[in-house]
Order: C-alpha cells, then sequence, then structure tokens
C-alpha cells in the first residue's frame, strides 16, 4: 500500500479575500487531496467560531466541487471528534487568536486527531494563526503589545511568520527574534502566499498575486539572512 504523503499549506494569510474574487489559493488548496469533490472542515476557533469567518468559508469554497462542513468547539461540538476529523479530506483553519486556539484544542485533544489526520494524508492548511500553529513555534499578536513567540504543535520544524508583507512590525521582529536566536529559524510568508510542505519538507510555494514572496530565514554570527524562496505565481483559468 502507498505511504500517503503528509501535506501542510501554511498560507501568510488573505486566503479568503474580501471581494472573494481571487481564490487561486482555495483552488489549489482543494486540488492536493487529489480528491474529485473532496470533504473540507473549516475550523475557526481562533475567532471563537465567529459567523464572519465561517460564512467566509463558505462563500469562498462553495464556489468549487467540494463538500464544505465546519467543526464547532464553542457550540455543540461532535460526540466522536476523532472519526469526524478523519472523515474529511483536508482541513482548513482560519485566523485570529492563535494561542487561545491552541489551548482549546488541546482541551479537546483535537491536536491528536489532528496529527493522526495529517498522518493518513488528509491536506491540513490554513492562514494566519492557520499557517503557524503547524511549526514549532510561531510570531503571534494573541497578545496586546509587542509580537511575541508561540510554542505550538511542532508538525513542522522551525518557526513561522504570517502577513510578512501586510502588518509593518512582523518582519523586522521576527528578523530580530531569529538573529538574537529568541525564536528558531523558519518561513515567513507574504499574504496571499502558501508554503506547502510535504512530509515535513518544504516542497513549494505559490501566490495568488505578483510579487508576493515565501522567505527562508537562518541565523548566522548573530544576524540574519533571508532569502526569497522561488515561487510560482497562479495564474486564473
Amino acid at each position: 500500500m502507498k505511504k500517503a504523503k503528509k501535506q501542510i499549506i501554511a498560507i501568510g494569510g488573505a486566503a479568503l479575500p474580501l471581494e472573494l474574487d481571487n481564490l487561486l489559493l482555495v483552488d489549489y488548496f482543494l486540488q492536493q487531496t487529489g480528491k474529485r469533490k473532496p470533504k473540507v472542515c473549516f475550523i475557526g476557533t481562533a475567532h471563537g467560531d465567529a459567523d464572519p469567518g465561517r460564512l467566509r468559508f463558505y462563500a469562498g469554497f462553495g464556489q468549487f466541487n467540494c463538500t464544505p462542513t465546519h467543526m464547532p468547539l464553542f457550540a455543540r461540538t461532535p460526540r466522536d471528534l476523532e472519526s469526524f476529523v478523519l472523515e474529511q479530506d483536508a482541513i482548513f483553519v482560519g485566523g485570529g487568536n492563535t494561542r487561545s486556539m491552541l489551548a482549546v484544542w488541546r482541551d479537546w485533544d483535537l491536536d491528536v486527531h489532528l496529527r493522526s489526520a495529517w498522518q493518513r494524508g488528509i491536506v491540513l492548511g490554513g492562514w494566519s494563526a492557520g499557517s503557524i500553529c503547524w511549526f514549532e513555534q510561531g510570531i503571534t499578536d494573541s497578545i496586546a503589545g509587542p509580537l511575541t513567540v508561540l510554542d505550538c504543535l511542532g508538525f513542522l520544524p522551525g518557526s513561522n511568520c504570517p502577513h510578512y508583507n501586510s502588518e509593518p512590525l512582523r518582519r523586522p521582529t521576527y528578523r530580530q527574534m531569529v538573529a538574537r536566536g529568541t525564536i528558531a529559524e523558519g518561513y515567513a510568508a507574504d499574504d496571499g502566499v502558501a508554503l506547502h510542505f510535504i512530509d515535513g519538507k518544504p516542497a513549494k510555494v505559490v501566490s495568488n498575486h505578483k510579487p508576493g514572496r515565501g522567505w527562508r530565514l537562518t541565523r548566522k554570527n548573530r544576524s540574519f539572512i533571508e532569502r526569497p524562496l522561488p515561487t510560482r505565481y497562479l495564474a486564473k483559468r
């Protein structure tokens, strides 16, 4: 039996733009399931299962040949959470407060079920909180004030920083933290850019616009090296 690919698609931000007229990353995400009509579940814990995020998910993903559903953790939650997760073809996580999201996930053992899903080949991904959560560490604004380091799930090695081109403090803060060793070396992504990891290793970087890029940050001599990653720009069909 062929071993399932373990895939994570970490998006810097704006996977579901306000106008919903550029859903290239959603299309790319769904394609990676290899299914004609994939079952895809939205998890909006980071925003407290707020209606706007869920409705935007259905409005965006509903434009594709898929079966969308969502997982509530602040309303009536599925009794058999593990089975609910493992019957999906893909899991898509929205943005918001990553620290609170992870605390809720761990209380429900959802982190354990998501790891099982990943190991079985169910595609995981999301933007912002739904990007950094899969790494060992991430840059977060979950706490008011300066950006901080957050220990995350550790499915992927190293660290992650989303919104690299859209939030002015993200880039200098991440650079400084990598240089000082405050955070592990890792990857950053502009809004509209997806870092596609297969079996725990970076495989592709895709963007829904130019000049969006993905970035690799490493530490050397108490400083940082920032390298742009080869990025494929998705074309509208």
